[in-house]
């Protein structure tokens, strides 16, 4: 089989280790969805693509391999959806999940012009990249800083729920769960080590939701943060589809399994996939094309 990599970063230890499994006996490609001129031969594709990468460029080729009936793992569609948080807490919430309630505010400037927040609030980038904006703001001072650096970000807007401080780290590989314990990045701590946490503990309400989201959303890789809302009741506070998933053992040998059946299934034409159908057409929709300010990480 040939598989391909659509990253910049085929080193990543989740790739690294994939591709260690898969080889000698089948072929690991890497396409580079940023580069100049991206080699694609589109008379010659690979069986299955690994879609772990979500900028503008990564979508649109994704779509693009798609028409020409190659199946991509994170579909395009699926992974578009999870780049607006807006989009993302709508189709969450109308599916039943309990997913944080979620406004959108133009620019953080504009809220911080609105004055001293009625609570503590959690802001975040409105659409999803590496180094995208999350921060609790409890007063007008907090708003006013953030401001200075992201005056111009839109943003979303989530109430604080207070917690332990440690977000649950659930992700999922063709429905195979993993978990981990991670200090909140909202945490005066910091962020700190990951703390394994065996997914047989999870309550059952918990493991439901984080299922539930693949179905929902049409992801077969992806993340889902969750905190404890009190007395065990699960807040889900953001997706990610095609996380990294370090360190967590048999997601290696889940993704290549899953990479191996999906080629071995064949091409399909995703016009007419069903799971395709009921997403939206990331070729006109793709929240990256937004205006959305550069910045570097935090």
């Amino acid at each position: 089989m040939r598989v391909c990599l659509v990253t910049a970063d085929p080193g990543h230890p989740l790739l690294a280790a994939v591709t260690g499994l898969l080889t000698p006996e089948h072929r690991v490609e890497t396409l580079d969805p940023g580069a100049a001129a991206p080699g694609l031969d589109l008379s010659s594709l690979a069986d299955v693509y690994l879609l772990k990468a979500r900028t503008p460029r990564a979508l649109a080729l994704a779509a693009l391999l798609e028409e020409h009936g190659a199946p991509v793992l994170n579909s395009a569609a699926a992974t578009a959806r999870c780049q607006d948080r807006v989009a993302m807490a709508e189709v969450a919430r109308a599916a039943g999940l309990p997913f944080a309630a979620t406004r959108a505010v133009a620019t953080v400037g504009e809220l911080a012009a609105a004055g001293a927040p009625g609570g503590p609030l959690v802001l975040k980038s409105r659409f999803s990249r590496r180094g995208d904006l999350v921060a609790r703001a409890d007063s007008a001072v907090r708003l006013r800083e953030l401001a200075a650096d992201w005056a111009e970000e839109p943003v979303v807007v989530q109430d604080f729920t207070p917690n332990s401080g440690w977000d649950h780290k659930l992700w999922v590989v063709d429905g195979q769960l993993f978990a981990a314990l991670r200090r909140s990045e909202l945490a005066p701590e910091g962020r700190g080590p990951t703390l394994p946490l065996p997914s047989a503990e999870l309550p059952a309400a918990w493991t439901a939701a984080a299922l539930r989201v693949g179905e929902v959303f049409g992801l077969d890789v992806y993340g889902v943060d969750v905190l404890d809302a009190g007395g065990g009741a699960p807040l889900i506070v953001d997706i990610n589809a095609f996380p990294g998933i370090r360190g967590q053992a048999g997601a290696p040998e889940a993704l290549a399994a899953l990479a191996l059946r999906t080629a071995a299934n064949g091409r399909t034409d995703a016009r007419t996939d069903a799971r395709t159908s009921a997403r939206t057409d990331t070729r006109t929709n793709i929240p990256g094309e937004r205006k959305v300010p550069q910045v570097s990480e935090k």
